[in-house]
């Protein structure tokens, strides 16, 4: 397998500094630990996931394994709501992940208030405007990298 094209933030550089920007900005909040890592990258793996994303889903799973997420965890992010291996706080995150993945399969409120009133529950405003942004840079990439067919191990590498 092999993308049809290079990714398209190398070959628009000013796409490519702004992208590269906004995942600065993400890398910085993980790094301070606004969000736990380990919780963004579970994130990321169950909209990835729904996404049909095999190269971020394969980043995502690397990055999870470094962040600490357990072969438990990563066996059954797909099952979240069935697996007792996630805190209430990871329910939170992977409950908004699908959420703000599958908003345009609901008419009215994108994310129901149920997820958002769980999210509060456990996250402050930082913390929630951190984990939006991230699901929303996680959705970019994956939009990216299904249009362009670029095939998991190939991108992140």
């Amino acid at each position: 397998m092999h993308a049809r094209m290079a990714n398209p933030a190398y070959l628009v550089p000013d796409a490519g500094h702004a992208i590269g920007a906004l995942m600065q900005a993400m890398q910085h909040d993980m790094e301070q630990g606004i969000v736990p890592a380990a919780t963004l990258m579970l994130a990321a793996m169950r909209g990835s996931q729904i996404n049909g994303g095999s190269a971020c889903l394969y980043a995502d799973a690397a990055e999870a394994r470094k962040a600490g997420v357990t072969d438990d965890q990563l066996i059954t992010v797909a099952a979240w709501r069935q697996s007792p291996y996630f805190t209430d706080a990871e329910r939170a995150a992977l409950a908004l992940a699908e959420a703000a993945t599958r908003m345009n399969d609901r008419s009215g409120d994108a994310i129901p208030d149920a997820v958002w009133d769980e999210l509060v529950e456990h996250y402050d405003e930082r913390q929630r405007a951190t984990l939006i942004l991230w699901m929303a840079t996680s959705n970019l990439f994956n939009t990216i990298n299904n249009i362009i067919n670029d095939p998991a191990g190939t991108t992140w590498n």
